[in-house]
């Protein structure tokens, strides 16, 4: 039967919160020490500051940093805030250096000079360095805690430097090499450190086709990696590749998550931002959506212009009017499947910039093949339903077509023209695309209706 211990339990707030209020401390702590970490920051989230202290201090140590790395931003900074110097210290001491450095990162200037203040000269050294490197980059996200071994080492040796390091590292599973300048020569696994016999040369053991990232590379690149390999540790290096750290796969599925969420923002036309949207004020939540909401408005204000232009094209012949909000939307929707695709394609690097001439005749063969379609469709309702006569039914079926081709090409080219130019291809999404796309899809229709109609 499995241990108590490592059995799911799943939390019991009603209960922890009964403890709470009866102030029988002991079943509570008894009780807590069951969840895991994760569940145990959601409870602590949900309560006053002064419960979360005291639920807080109940903690074991193991736990009261798991948990306190598990916390967001705001939550850290209130318990930082109320905790004594020796509390501090201690979390200071047990944090990894990479939670310790996004706590840094992340906290007002007073909590930071709180924190620094129980850190030695040489941490303090180190810490400075990592904070200098690029925001969003390889270097910022590396810890330095990993098992580093030398060629020259047997297995044997291997071991001990491992039992006695590895306490302090956040894994130990993968095992780095280098030589006495730190250039990183290649990787071994614990597995294949344990299953051979203890006089066994590491530089016979070592896998020298080693993948790495370098410090100033971005985020996405680094994710990029770690999504094509699998793996669940990376090493950073230097210019000289020497190594300077690693990236774990928790690290980066945080990237992960905030890359996805930053790329679904800036697809919505607004301007990116990692707070949580109930902990933002009205205000700034506004000035994150008014420029993009301001520029399409002004983008708009040229499908105004081209409706002006064919005033007099309207006035003869008013029926066009009422074709127009089902060209533009029909437009505007097949611009933004295609462009939602390849931004997904860009992203997950399934697509490349390389491709846009495959992308271009493939999104033309779908386009044509969607078009004729719904202008058969289209042609038919006119004739059936709206009874027009059979010149607007073609004109209205005939711009369907070139306006979704249009659409579709536009969609599928705009996003990675973006990334050729270096620029996010999520900037190239719905609003935007819409925006393009109604303004060619009305001059396509007036164009069209001048020249079948004669007027």
């Amino acid at each position: 039967m499995m241990d108590e211990k490592f059995e799911r339990h799943e939390i019991d707030m009603d209960l922890l919160n009964k403890y709470l209020e009866d102030k029988d401390y002991l079943k509570l702590k008894n009780q807590i020490q069951k969840y895991n970490p994760v569940d145990i920051t959601d409870y602590i989230e949900s309560l006053d500051l002064k419960s979360a202290m005291l639920v807080f201090r109940l903690l074991n140590k193991d736990d009261c940093i798991d948990v306190f790395s598990h916390m967001e931003k705001d939550h850290r900074t209130r318990l930082l805030e109320a905790f004594s110097d020796k509390e501090v210290k201690f979390i200071v001491d047990e944090l990894y250096f990479d939670d310790m450095i996004d706590l840094i990162e992340e906290m007002p200037a007073g909590i930071v000079k709180k924190v620094l203040r129980h850190t030695d000269k040489s941490e303090r050294n180190l810490i400075n360095q990592f904070l200098n490197y690029p925001e969003d980059s390889a270097g910022s996200l590396m810890t330095i805690e990993y098992i580093e071994l030398r060629s020259y080492y047997t297995v044997r040796k291997a071991l001990e430097v491992i039992k006695k390091t590895g306490v302090d590292k956040q894994t130990v599973y993968t095992c780095f090499v280098t030589n006495e300048k730190k250039t990183l020569l290649g990787f071994v696994s614990l597995r294949t450190i344990v299953t051979n016999e203890p006089e066994t040369l590491i530089e016979d053991l070592m896998d020298e086709d080693v993948i790495y990232v370098h410090t100033d590379d971005d985020q996405e690149t680094v994710a990029d990696v770690f999504k094509k390999y699998g793996f669940v540790v990376l090493p950073v290096v230097d210019n000289e590749k020497r190594l300077t750290g690693i990236i774990t796969v928790d690290d980066i599925m945080e990237v992960m998550e905030q890359e996805a969420t930053e790329d679904f923002q800036i697809m919505a036309g607004m301007s990116p931002d990692e707070d949580d949207y109930l902990d933002q004020g009205v205000f700034n939540l506004a000035k994150k959506r008014i420029a993009w909401l301001l520029i399409l408005m002004v983008s708009a204000t040229f499908t105004g212009s081209i409706m002006t232009h064919y005033e007099s094209l309207l006035g003869q012949a008013i029926i066009l009017t009422a074709f127009i909000p089902m060209i533009m939307d029909t437009g505007g929707n097949s611009g933004s499947q295609s462009s939602t695709l390849i931004i997904r394609g860009l992203a997950t690097g399934e697509i490349s910039t390389k491709d846009w001439l495959k992308v271009f005749f493939k999104e033309f063969r779908v386009a044509l093949v969607v078009s004729v379609v719904m202008s058969i469709v289209c042609f038919i309702k006119t004739m059936v339903v709206d009874k027009v006569s059979v010149p607007i039914g073609l004109v209205v079926s005939l711009t369907l077509i070139f306006t979704i081709v249009t659409a579709k090409l536009i969609g599928g080219m705009l996003p990675i023209i973006a990334k050729k130019l270096k620029l996010d291809p999520a900037i190239m999404a719905g609003p935007l695309i819409t925006t393009v796309v109604d303004a060619l899809s009305l001059l396509i229709y007036f164009e069209m209706a001048h020249i079948a109609l004669g007027i």
